[in-house]
């Protein structure tokens, strides 16, 4: 298809995001096509492991095309997000359980879709110009497509941190928060993929030695805080200006519900434990969350001032978290 390269090289099964211009965004057809690559490629005895990169240098891809999303939703069509987000999740799952290894060559922007795709390889690999975030609070959504798995794992409270704040992370912290494995200076990223196209060989990557990860050494005990409220005001009080920005920028009801779903996180078992928590939001997003009004000022007009409006209460955020009845997902794997 147009907005991928699928194909088979060598003993490797090669998936490349070809939307260069639009930073490589997914769209729902790109989601669908790599999860059939994947189903296809599972019992192929041709293909020893799966490589995923993206044209250009400046993003392996930097989130969700979530434009259609938003017109269908301005429309009074939520089934359009809810078959997006059901299937782009099954693509998330299908990566992280793929029973032979898939390596991730993440560059640029790798933001929200971005990190669904290659925050869930076997093996990730990044390079100087990596950054990494989850910034969904900035559209009034959740850190989803498994994000709040990942987030959930990260060590201390980088969790919460990343999950507020949309922060941008390098390759170093990228490495230590668990969103990456491996750093390598991109300039060798040519010859490690042909080399693991030509023996299928995972022990091929070895690594280099990776920058410097600012994020193990700073104090992020503000955000052990209960609400958000409470946060933010104890990063005020630290004097952590960046922070407090960030968190007075977002929207209040997903920041509370994505710090909710942050900590249910790290008490589940499976990735799809996480995502059916995510999906629980997202398929209300359209319809009950500031997402619509979010996607509008940040991505739509552009003027960069949302009005957030929704219900940031506990209650609130209970209710969006709530069990969908027979729309929850369910997963083949599951039993």
């Amino acid at each position: 298809m147009e907005d991928l390269n699928i194909r088979i090289e060598g003993r490797a099964g090669r998936i490349t995001l070809t939307r260069e211009k639009a930073l490589n965004a997914l769209n729902h057809d790109m989601a669908l096509a790599v999860l059939a690559a994947l189903s296809n490629w599972c019992d192929d005895p041709s293909v020893d492991l799966v490589i995923m990169d993206a044209a250009g240098d400046r993003a392996f891809c930097a989130g969700g095309d979530i434009a259609a999303v938003y017109h269908a939703g301005r429309a009074g069509d939520h089934q359009v997000g809810r078959d997006f987000f059901r299937d782009e999740y099954r693509m998330n799952v299908a990566i992280a359980d793929f029973p032979k290894p898939v390596v991730a060559f993440m560059q640029g922007f790798v933001m929200g879709g971005g990190v669904g795709l290659g925050g869930h390889a076997s093996h990730r690999i990044v390079g100087d110009t990596t950054r990494i975030a989850m910034p969904e609070s900035g559209i009034g959504l959740i850190p989803d497509v498994g994000g709040t798995w990942l987030l959930g794992r990260a060590p201390g409270r980088i969790g919460e941190y990343l999950a507020l704040t949309g922060a941008r992370m390098g390759p170093g912290d990228a490495i230590h928060a668990g969103f990456a494995d491996t750093y390598l200076p991109e300039a060798e990223w040519p010859a490690l993929i042909a080399a693991l196209e030509d023996t299928g060989d995972i022990h091929r990557i070895k690594g280099a030695k990776p920058p410097a990860a600012p994020l193990a050494d700073r104090d992020l005990s503000a955000f052990g805080g209960r609400h958000v409220t409470a946060i933010l005001d104890a990063v005020t009080a630290a004097g952590d200006d960046d922070s407090m920005t960030a968190m007075r920028r977002n929207s209040p009801l997903s920041m509370a519900a994505g710090l909710a779903m942050v900590r249910a996180a790290r008490g589940d078992r499976r990735i799809q434990e996480s995502l059916g928590r995510e999906y629980r939001f997202t398929a209300r997003a359209t319809e009950s969350t500031d997402f619509l009004e979010g996607v509008r000022a940040q991505i739509i007009d552009k003027d960069r001032s949302p009005k957030w409006a929704a219900d940031a209460s506990p209650v609130a955020v209970q209710a969006l978290l709530a069990p969908l009845g027979s729309n929850d997902m369910t997963w083949e794997t599951a039993e």
